[in-house]
């Protein structure tokens, strides 16, 4: 890549090729033996420079050590920055937090990432980081024993960070980017949190408030408390039994930031009894609200912590992540009686997302699947019992003799049912 000329006056130089043209790193009097340990030091730099990849780390730690003269012939020729023009990543970090454009709840979050980095790496010099250094920190939050899930939203931040020191051209490359993110979710903090066990917790919760914020974190899927908080009486529509929710996760994708879920009838009676109690809104008394859970725009309220209460007042063990496995449990009732994609425009978010992180597989799943009952060991005794003794198609809900005065769309689905199904009932009764 490079190659060492020594000029008569013994001085010597090295040479090399950027693109089209010729450059000259001058090493003045200098023994052959450190000229040629500069040269592959180069050598590594023009490499890394070509690909956009990141210098070995003995090549970094060289770069830290080397005099201002000769760091200033590397900057000249465009194979470093300047000392300190980086900064440290301490300086990457600040400059990160300072220019995010993102909701205080997820700036929070970002700075569990940042103080990770901050304590293993933070007074480094920015571009001294590594691959390598890179791999340590994932280690040192792996053995941490923190979550699988965990660890992979730090790693993803990490990433974007050291991006953002890339597009700001503080780095060449960036350290993290290879680095395994792995899955976000976490099946092992994920339970299905049963309409028996949500009947015990509303009857131990002590008011209605209460009992609305459970209802419809179970039975309308809101997150809580960012949705349900921003939830109006303007926003219930008692005729068509809908509800009109605002996302303050999701305001910033196009076409998410509202959307309308159905009120069930297991949430219909608390919202009606919680809208009986509440006082008439005025706008000109400031003690009126026309919030639906006034509660929960008390400072300081800790609903963690006061469900907590309640799960074992009301004799049930507190299941993890509490508000989240009861949206993931109204989520795993829909996605059984309605399409996919109808499931995740009520929940807010892909049928991708609701798979990943909210869809379960349950013991009701696997004795529907075994045959818990007679007629599912043994369908085709079952059908053929049934062919024999009623020969007319039923329809659900309806006699034999009702069948005249169905209407034609459910015969077509008759119809259509028996076509698919004609060689299976041929195949049992030969």
């Amino acid at each position: 890549m490079s190659t060492i000329n020594t000029e008569a006056s013994g001085r010597r130089r090295i040479l090399f090729t950027d693109g089209l043209k010729r450059k000259t790193i001058r090493l003045g009097d200098m023994t052959a033996r450190n000229a040629e340990r500069v040269r592959g030091f180069v050598d590594d730099l023009i490499a890394a420079k070509s690909c956009n990849g990141t210098p070995r780390a003995e090549t970094l730690a060289w770069l830290e050590g080397i005099g201002d003269t000769l760091r200033a012939r590397l900057v000249a020729v465009g194979l470093t920055k300047p000392a300190g023009g980086a900064g440290t990543v301490a300086d990457l970090l600040d400059r990160f937090t300072k220019n995010a454009t993102v909701k205080p709840v997820t700036l929070l979050a970002y700075k569990q990432t940042t103080d990770s980095l901050r304590a293993y790496i933070g007074g480094r010099a920015l571009e001294s980081i590594t691959a390598a250094d890179a791999d340590g920190w994932r280690k040192s939050i792996v053995d941490a024993k923190l979550a699988g899930a965990t660890v992979a939203k730090r790693v993803r931040v990490a990433k974007a960070i050291f991006a953002k020191a890339v597009r700001w051209g503080l780095l060449t490359a960036n350290p993290f980017a290879d680095l395994r993110t792995g899955s976000q979710s976490n099946p092992e903090r994920s339970r299905y949190v049963s309409r028996a066990t949500i009947a015990a917790v509303l009857n131990a919760c002590p008011d209605q408030q209460w009992r609305a914020v459970v209802a419809l974190s179970r039975y309308a899927g809101l997150r809580c408390p960012s949705e349900i908080m921003g939830l109006r009486w303007a926003d219930v529509n008692w005729e068509r039994s809908r509800l009109t929710v605002r996302s303050p996760k999701t305001a910033g994708h196009e076409g998410h930031a509202v959307r309308v879920v159905p009120i069930g009838p297991d949430l219909r009676p608390i919202l009606l009894t919680l809208f009986e109690q509440a006082a008439p809104f005025d706008p000109e008394d400031p003690t009126t609200t026309e919030a639906v859970i006034p509660r929960l725009h008390t400072p300081g309220m800790n609903l963690r912590t006061t469900l907590h209460k309640i799960i074992n007042r009301a004799g049930e063990k507190p299941w993890p992540r509490l508000f989240h496995n009861l949206r993931a449990s109204c989520a795993c009732d829909w996605v059984e009686r309605f399409p996919n994609h109808v499931v995740a425009g009520w929940l807010g978010h892909s049928p991708l997302i609701a798979a990943t992180h909210y869809l379960q597989t349950r013991d009701a799943h696997f004795d529907a699947a075994t045959g818990a009952d007679s007629a599912a060991q043994n369908p085709a005794q079952s059908l053929h019992r049934t062919t024999e003794n009623d020969p007319q198609p039923r329809i659900a809900g309806k006699t034999g003799n009702d069948v005249d005065a169905c209407d034609s769309r459910e015969l077509r689905e008759v119809a259509g049912n028996c076509e698919r199904n004609q060689w299976a009932i041929l195949d049992l009764n030969q």
